[in-house]
């Protein structure tokens, strides 16, 4: 069986630009990958398949193949099915240039349970984790059926786990493919797939064709490149140092939640009434999140650069008394209410969307920055929302903050949430 792999490298990156040529021990990241993949003498061939002319050449430079691919393919799999015309073969592996410390035995494993299970047509790998992390929207999740087949993938915490006393296992989808032949030439004709639409889960729209996606369990998969703090943690780790994501604590050790106004609990939109009076639009379940945080002994601040009446009138409602508003300067601000609350910056979470929003986030363990933020503040952050600002975003922080701290509970349980109720407005 001739199998090629092939590594999709894009230039474009709304948190790292340039992400595959960013230096790594004094190589680009994609050439480690390369490297890596390289190592497998199952395969015939290694292949890039970029949309720019500047990876090509770093490629070429270091001795690799390349493939010079259309930039207006729609995801990596329709990138793949360019490269298949060029390259024919059985087989296709799928590993993404992010992947500098992708394990070799990991795509042996996969490579082989695609060799001993000819009528599966896809595969990929998956690994356990925690139930804290089965609630990040950003982790994917999935179930299989007893024979290691897919049963579904998702965003949410799969599988669900109606009865508390129960216990449940949660594994991790890590995003390495293999490909039958058959299955790429015929993607691009595969009809668009709601779950997949709803999902942002392209492998959906191959289930729902009604093929069979082989899931391997393997050992904990070394971290990608998806920010610049992730680039850092490779480089420690390539370089033998101390993991940052250990050294720079866990996200149950968060105790203080500073968070921005306009563009994060609210949309972003103003309107003025006839005594010119500024209103905002809050969403309710933001307000829930902020209260279960407070009953869960996290505390809320807000730094804002305006100051109304509208918002010290939200802020009564919610009871949070620690705040700067007409704040110029967040980093500042952020500084004086971690004294006031006694939280180390190892402890403190800032969350914003725009420019102004940097200083205070430079001075946090934790920026975060909500789904619509620019471009620019999303690669300063450590934590990329999946909701937009005056949508729920602070919720969904605040659930993966509950979770982190096994306080789930809060706002999963009939009996959690009964016990804090009493005191929460929202």
């Amino acid at each position: 069986m001739r199998c090629i792999a092939v590594i999709p490298a894009r230039f474009g990156s709304s948190r790292l630009p340039g992400k595959p040529l960013a230096d790594i021990l004094g190589k680009p990241m994609i050439q480690h990958v390369y490297e890596r993949v390289s190592t497998l003498g199952e395969l015939e061939d290694v292949v890039v398949a970029t949309d720019d002319e500047r990876i090509v050449q770093a490629v070429t430079a270091f001795g690799g193949k390349v493939v010079l691919t259309s930039p207006d393919h729609p995801s990596g799999t329709d990138r793949l099915v360019e490269v298949m015309r060029h390259h024919p073969a059985d087989l296709y592996l799928n590993v993404q240039g992010d992947e500098p410390l992708v394990n070799p035995e990991h795509l042996r494993s996969l490579l082989q349970a695609m060799q001993d299970a000819p009528q599966t047509q896809v595969g990929t790998l998956c690994h356990a984790i925690s139930a804290a992390e089965a609630d990040n929207p950003n982790t994917v999740k999935v179930v299989r059926s007893q024979s290691g087949d897919a049963l579904y993938f998702s965003r949410a915490r799969i599988p669900f786990v109606r009865d508390q006393a129960r216990q449940a296992r949660y594994f991790k989808h890590v995003g390495v493919y293999a490909y039958r032949a058959e299955v790429l030439a015929a993607f691009p004709t595969l009809p668009a797939s709601e779950l997949e639409a709803a999902e942002m889960l392209e492998q959906l729209r191959i289930m729902d064709a009604g093929w069979r996606i082989r899931v391997i369990e393997v050992d904990h998969a070394a971290p990608g490149v998806d920010s610049p703090a992730c680039l850092d943690r490779v480089r420690a780790l390539m370089a033998g140092k101390p993991d940052p994501a250990q050294t720079a604590g866990s996200l149950a050790d968060v105790k203080l939640v500073i968070t921005d106004v306009d563009g994060v609990l609210t949309d972003g939109g103003m309107w003025y009434d006839h005594t010119g009076e500024c209103l905002k639009r809050f969403h309710v379940r933001d307000g829930m999140g902020i209260k279960m945080l407070q009953e869960a002994g996290i505390s809320v601040a807000v730094v804002s650069g305006r100051d109304s009446a509208t918002l010290r009138k939200r802020l009564a409602d919610l009871g949070i008394t620690a705040f700067h508003l007409g704040a110029k300067d967040k980093a500042a601000a952020c500084h004086a209410l971690m004294a006031e609350h006694d939280v180390a910056p190892l402890a403190t979470a800032m969350i914003g969307d725009d420019s102004i929003d940097l200083p205070g986030m430079a001075v946090c363990a934790w920026p975060v920055a909500v789904a619509d933020a620019a471009d620019y503040v999303k690669r300063h952050a450590r934590i990329v929302l999946t909701k937009a600002g005056g949508q729920g975003a602070f919720r969904e922080f605040s659930d993966s903050l509950l979770a982190a701290g096994n306080r789930s509970d809060i706002y999963n349980s009939v009996a959690g949430y009964s016990q804090a109720m009493n005191r929460m407005t929202q």
